[in-house]
């Protein structure tokens, strides 16, 4: 398993801060997928670039930015 570098890291924790609300497209390679069109909210970023969230359906499944497809969601003013 190769590692993300630093720089990468530093650009997705910068990208998608704890607290940015997500919202699925479609998520690949998964026994038991989040459902797309599913919100939930960034906890934080691993070591190895996955996104780990806090799903609105209780679920906290990581995104994997290369194999999942989302998108931000606009937070309420």
């Amino acid at each position: 398993m190769k590692f993300p570098n630093k720089a990468y890291l530093e650009n997705l924790r910068k990208q998608y801060p704890v607290g940015t609300k997500i919202q699925l497209i479609s998520m690949r390679n998964e026994k038991y997928p989040i459902l797309p069109g599913t919100i939930g909210e960034v906890t934080h970023i691993d070591d190895l670039g996955s996104i780990h969230m806090k799903w609105q359906n209780g679920s906290s499944l990581a995104l994997i930015p290369e194999v999942d497809s989302f998108k931000v969601v606009a937070a309420e003013k």
